[in-house]
């Protein structure tokens, strides 16, 4: 019960910054879009509290954004977000949770495939939008959107989230841990 609470505690918190973190990188016209700001909640969503926390934040961020701020477009960019952010959220999540080290390199595996399975997932979900609105959503389009013009914000991603996890790991705020087999620690507690 009390992990529940702290984890639609902290869900709320991601869910709030991803509304707002938009807002500030959208300040610098360069480049603001192409940091991915509302990928980083979703993320450490699902890393520190699960993959069904990140999956549902990670769904609904786009779509309250658009409620709120009228950004980003819902068709075909925010539903095609919606699915994406979701599949961050529950892939980061659910490989990081059953790694048998939560430790660095597991956050790392876990987040390069969760950006891998995100990407497709857009592409697919922008196919089917486009295709149905009559249009056509080339290789080159996926290129560009998928990877092309996310560098800026995979980088962010890949230096920050670590950075941060690192950080709630030496705080002890969120500890890396290693699974212990099902003799050991009953061992323990037995002691």
């Amino acid at each position: 019960m009390r992990k529940n609470i702290k984890n639609l505690t902290l869900t709320a918190m991601f869910l709030a910054i991803g509304l707002v973190l938009p807002l500030l990188t959208g300040q610098i016209p360069q480049i603001g879009s192409m940091l991915l700001p509302m990928h980083i909640p979703v993320f450490l969503c699902g890393l520190i509290c699960g993959w069904q926390y990140g999956a549902v934040i990670g769904f609904i961020l786009p779509l309250l954004r658009y409620v709120i701020f009228g950004m980003p477009v819902l068709f075909p960019t925010g539903i095609a977000m919606s699915f994406e952010l979701l599949t961050y959220g529950l892939v980061a999540g659910l490989l990081y949770g059953i790694s048998r080290w939560q430790c660095i390199i597991a956050l790392y595996r876990s987040m390069l495939a969760a950006m891998l399975a995100g990407r497709v997932v857009w592409g697919a979900v922008q196919m089917i939008l486009l295709g149905i609105s009559g249009n056509i959503f080339t290789w080159r389009m996926f290129m560009a959107g998928a990877f092309l013009n996310a560098v800026p914000g995979i980088i962010v991603q890949l230096i920050l989230i670590p950075g941060i996890m690192v950080a709630l790991n030496r705080t002890g705020l969120v500890r890396f841990k290693k699974r212990q087999s099902a003799a050991v620690s009953k061992a323990e507690n037995n002691v």
